[in-house]
């Protein structure tokens, strides 16, 4: 349905300066080695830089021909799109607000999709088009066809990624944004930075062009019994007993509507005190005391509305899955679930009158971690590496923790830490080369054994900010940095570990914690909760300097 334009720069002008090339052919020098490794130590000391920008060894987006443009270099703007425009959701705020969320996406998007199959839960459901087109039944089936368009649709653009997290790639977008480029994250697949062509480049941002041209577009038909009916989007699917879906049941109303890369969204509009019965149960478990409940309920709260642009560029503001907050069947919500969500109606978390990057885990193995200790973001002075314990813990262990001795220490000690019955608060793993090359992929196509596994940095909680898979050749290593180490070496629960030598191209890892560590955990808040703290006590713990309470007025997402 597309056809590729090979000779992109027969088409549009290319960023002056720019070269297209492999990453393998970008010149690097490997990263001095680290102290935490099976071979001789040096000092941790290498800086890691921003996600996306060039380094010596970063093999980041190694998938990507980049071209690395200078900031300074500017272009006439291109008046070509860079995606199939869709309208954004409507905004909204802290109280009476509702939600877009995706239950599924990119529907239809490939040849020969499966259908879309709806059924009510209890009674009929209604389906109508933009046309006014109206049906009703208990089952309701959508195909897909394609449709030729009057006029082909030439898109073109500038894409940086793919980054491990939404957070690293809106860091990318913002600092783009700088440069008066309208620059947007999206999510093709994996999360990525869009730019119109011929637009200025920040510093040492890697990109590369991307263009197409869309002789078709796919459109949902609903199977009728006499036969199928092309719908014109957006398509309103209404449930009044609601709608059965992966096991649940949810209220709706619902949207079958196009997004930005040529397929469909399921999207449920929910409003926000129901979303929240649906994603605080599967947090932090509906048997937790009432003042952990209220602290969660509070961050999920707060952190559905400060990343509510998350999916602006399809139409819609939060997906279901662990890319946002986990979403499920808001019946499962006992009665203290309800009580903490009422009690706290309205109420977020808020730095300068805007609602806070709300991020929580499940425990932090004893140590909060700083918010670029997790992802490629700014600093933010709520989110910072503090010793998460009494004052037995504290007076025995001091930060920052950048030297492996001291991280050992910590590890091999758990009274008075904070959420220390949780069973990932210590943890141990072993890797294999075969293991760490198979999850690498392409990338360790070149990586000869044996294998050297090493930390170049780490943060001032302790946690691993960079790790070097190196091998013995004269292949440039492999660098993972902050949350691509975990998306990338699945088995381990979080960035806080040391690394000892077990043979041969294998190693043992003792860590502490699970998830990223920023913010507030969720073993210490039922840990706090059972010693009595208040849920504004638990809140200011583990987010110093913010604000408890209601904003004055709608609230503006990034």
């Amino acid at each position: 349905m597309r056809f590729r334009l090979l000779a992109l720069a027969l088409l549009f002008p290319m960023v002056a300066g720019c070269r297209a090339a492999d990453v393998g052919s970008v010149p690097a020098t490997p990263t001095t080695p680290a102290s935490e490794s099976s071979s001789a130590p040096v000092p941790e000391d290498t800086p890691a830089p921003p996600d996306g920008f060039a380094q010596d060894g970063d093999a980041e987006d190694s998938d990507a021909q980049d071209s690395v443009a200078p900031a300074s270099v500017a272009q006439d703007s291109v008046a070509i799109p860079t995606h199939q425009v869709v309208p954004p959701p409507p905004q909204p705020n802290a109280t009476g607000s509702t939600l877009w969320v995706a239950l599924a996406d990119h529907l239809g998007g490939q040849p020969k999709a499966p259908v879309l199959r709806l059924q009510s839960a209890a009674g009929p459901l209604t389906l109508r088009d933009a046309r006014g087109r109206e049906w009703t039944d208990a089952r309701l089936t959508i195909s897909w066809r394609s449709a030729p368009l009057d006029t082909p649709l030439t898109l073109a653009r500038q894409v940086a990624g793919p980054f491990a997290s939404f957070e690293s790639a809106d860091r990318v977008a913002r600092r783009w944004r700088t440069l008066g480029v309208e620059a947007l994250v999206a999510h093709p697949g994996e999360w990525e930075v869009w730019a119109p062509l011929g637009s200025a480049v920040p510093d040492g941002l890697r990109v590369r062009q991307w263009s197409d041209v869309i002789p078709s577009v796919v459109k949902p038909v609903f199977e009728a019994a006499e036969g199928g009916i092309t719908l014109e989007a957006p398509v309103q699917i209404e449930a009044p007993q609601g709608l059965r879906w992966k096991g649940g049941v949810y209220g709706g109303p619902f949207r079958l509507q196009a997004d930005a890369y040529g397929s469909w969204t399921l999207v449920e509009q929910v409003p926000l005190e129901r979303y929240l019965e649906g994603v605080v149960p599967h947090e932090i478990g509906a048997g937790s005391p009432a003042a952990a409940l209220r602290a969660q309920t509070v961050l999920a709260r707060t952190w559905a509305l400060a990343n509510s642009h998350r999916f602006r560029i399809d139409g819609y503001h939060l997906c279901s899955d662990t890319q946002c907050q986990v979403y499920s069947d808001p019946r499962q919500a006992g009665a203290a679930v309800r009580q903490a969500i009422a009690a706290t109606t309205g109420r977020l978390l808020s730095w300068q009158g805007t609602p806070i990057s709300a991020v929580y885990h499940a425990t932090n193995g004893g140590v909060m971690a700083a918010g670029p200790e997790a992802w490629a973001m700014d600093p933010a002075p709520y989110l910072k590496a503090e010793l998460d314990g009494d004052s037995g813990w504290v007076g025995r262990h001091r930060l920052p923790m950048q030297q492996r001795a001291a991280v050992n220490a910590l590890l091999a000690d758990r009274s008075g830490a904070y959420g220390a019955d949780h069973p990932l608060f210590r943890w141990t793993r072993s890797l294999t080369a075969t293991e760490i090359r198979q999850a690498l992929g392409a990338e360790a196509s070149g990586l000869t054994l044996p294998l050297e596994l090493s930390v170049l940095e780490r943060g001032a909680s302790g946690r691993v900010l960079a790790l070097q898979v190196a091998g013995s050749g004269d292949a440039l290593p492999v660098v993972l940095r902050l949350d691509r180490i975990r998306r990338t070496l699945r088995r381990l629960p979080s960035t806080l570990f040391v690394i000892d030598a077990d043979g041969p191209n294998r190693w043992f890892l003792r860590g502490g914690g699970f998830g990223h560590g920023a913010g507030l955990s969720q073993a210490g808040a039922i840990d706090l909760a059972w010693r009595g703290w208040t849920t504004e006590a638990i809140l200011a713990h583990y987010y110093p300097g913010t604000v408890y309470g209601p904003l004055p007025a709608a609230v503006q997402s990034p």
